[in-house]
């Protein structure tokens, strides 16, 4: 449901009375990060109901939400999330990286879950509201950052079998630490075979909380086997890769073609698979969305096809993929250095987000 047209929404900023002093959060951020473990002291909160549209946008201190016990998210999974970073510039400035693409699937995953649709503008000065009071949180250390969750949640009470008519969007942050604190290094995933992540004609595409709470058990299968990702094959014929737990695949062979999994309807159209193939394509290489069959990958590797794997997202952005395991199986080499054109891409797209080379697709958005 689109929200009716309104003016840029007015924020209450409330500064928090408990804030970490300036010690204590040099102490955090200085220290061993992580991944999601540490909060900054504010977070963004905007209402909607069905009657107003979006209203009462605030920023105020981090803390528990209040929900009545009928609340329709606890009841029906009406829930969607995004993830995207902000990066500290050599200059001190704060950026982030293409916002609008991030602000646009929201609204996609919004409409799939028939929650309101939060205008793009809008989600970007969430953002920007939320650094102007803790933009001290954004860490300076090589490949840090500080990962924004934006989500938006159904809070009407009542028990109906219905689209919820009050919701509230939220957004929180949290400093990250580099990905691959140690350098980066190739992967083992789990080929997942008796489950799928998503169903024809489900919520696959878009960013919610029951896909993931969908992928826990066959991603427990996997560190089980000593891998760190688990892949997903097609829901209809268990033939085709789809993605993994979090990350879109990409197979890069010795003729210079990268070949991904084309987007499906069960795929999440990922902001850095949008911007790895566009890199791709800057440098002359083929590039391919089409269906691409676990057999392939096999064949592909044991003939000499096939010399690099890899997995990006938001998090991790370019992860090399050094084996594949399944039940009776195992390619690659989980010892072999991560692969030339992995490495250039993951160069490239890390330089563009944190101001060390021009920006020449205008992705960047200054926040602060």
């Amino acid at each position: 449901m689109t929200a009716p047209a309104s003016a840029p929404l007015a924020y209450r900023v409330a500064l928090s009375d408990h804030a970490r002093s300036d010690a204590q959060r040099a102490a955090i951020l200085e220290g061993d990060l992580g991944f999601g473990r540490h909060f900054t002291d504010h977070m963004v909160a905007i209402q909607w109901d069905k009657a107003q549209g979006w209203h009462d946008a605030q920023v105020h201190a981090y803390g528990p939400l209040v929900l009545d016990p009928a609340a329709a998210v606890l009841h029906y999974g009406q829930e969607i999330f995004e993830g995207i970073k902000a990066y500290r510039h050599s200059d001190g400035s704060v950026w982030t990286f293409r916002p609008d693409a991030n602000g646009q699937r929201l609204q996609r995953s919004a409409a799939r879950l028939t929650l309101p649709q939060l205008p793009v503008a809008e989600f970007t000065e969430s953002l920007r509201q939320l650094i102007a009071v803790d933009h001290a949180w954004v860490p300076s250390a090589p490949e840090s950052s500080l990962y924004f969750r934006p989500f938006m949640i159904a809070t009407e009470a009542f028990l109906g079998v219905r689209p919820a008519q009050a919701a509230a969007y939220f957004v929180i942050a949290s400093p990250a630490g580099a990905y691959f604190a140690r350098g980066v290094a190739p992967v083992s995933i789990w080929l997942s075979e008796d489950y799928a992540r998503a169903a024809k004609g489900g919520t696959g595409a878009a960013k919610c909380g029951g896909n993931y709470a969908a992928s826990l058990l066959p991603q427990q299968e996997a560190h089980a086997q000593g891998c760190s990702q688990v892949l997903f094959l097609d829901p209809v014929e268990g033939r085709y890769l789809e993605e993994l737990g979090g990350m879109n695949v990409f197979l890069v062979h010795r003729d210079g073609r990268i070949v991904t999994p084309e987007l499906s309807g069960s795929i999440l159209e990922g902001i850095t698979r949008a911007s790895v193939l566009q890199l791709a394509r800057d440098r002359g290489l083929v590039v391919e969305e089409r269906k691409v069959s676990i057999d392939e990958w096999k064949q592909g590797v044991a003939a000499g096809d096939i010399t690099e794997v890899f997995a990006c997202g938001t998090a991790a952005v370019i992860t090399p993929i050094g084996e594949l395991k399944g039940r009776d199986f195992a390619v690659g080499d989980i010892h072999a250095p991560a692969g030339e054109v992995t490495m250039a891409i993951r160069r490239e797209l890390t330089d563009i987000q944190y101001g060390r080379v021009p920006d020449r697709h205008g992705w960047m958005a200054r926040l602060r």
